[in-house]
């Protein structure tokens, strides 16, 4: 919350925390982030953040209860453009969709030709024609006796 709210440094920008990695005693800490932007708005956002570690682990040490407080070294998260080119290049790849309208026919038509091999194979379409087993007819019951 620091990070979006209390620091002014107009150099960071459309930052997100991805995930914090913390040594095992808790004397280090890698904050992954991920910045919106080209490649020289991400640098310039990192450089940023890392001018600020101080106070941002000033605010830390507000927050824990620790003997030491974790020194933060920022580093650039390039998982979601990944994720983004792997979505584009996947796009490019796979054949078009259909539209809903050609979807929904061969849909209808593939339940159908399940229909026909189940009623061929005995399965469920070939089952008893008068339907499930009725439940018991219901008992009288008494003034006396509670209802269920």
């Amino acid at each position: 919350m620091a990070i979006l709210a209390e620091l002014k440094d107009p150099r960071i920008r459309d930052v997100t925390v991805t995930h914090v990695e913390a040594s095992g005693d808790l004397r280090y800490a890698k904050v992954h982030v991920s910045v919106m932007g080209d490649q020289s708005r991400q640098e310039l956002s990192l450089r940023g953040l890392q001018h600020a570690a101080g106070y941002l682990q000033a605010k830390v040490a507000d927050r824990l209860e620790t003997r030491y407080t974790p020194r933060l070294t920022f580093v650039l998260d390039q998982g979601v453009k990944k994720s983004i080119e792997v979505a584009r290049i996947l796009r490019e790849v796979l054949p078009k969709p259909e539209t809903p309208e050609e979807t929904a026919a061969e849909a209808v038509g593939a339940e159908a030709d399940e229909a026909q091999d189940a009623g061929r194979a005995g399965g469920p379409a070939a089952a008893d024609p008068t339907g499930p087993p009725s439940s018991p007819p219901e008992r009288p019951r008494s003034d006396h006796e509670p209802p269920l």
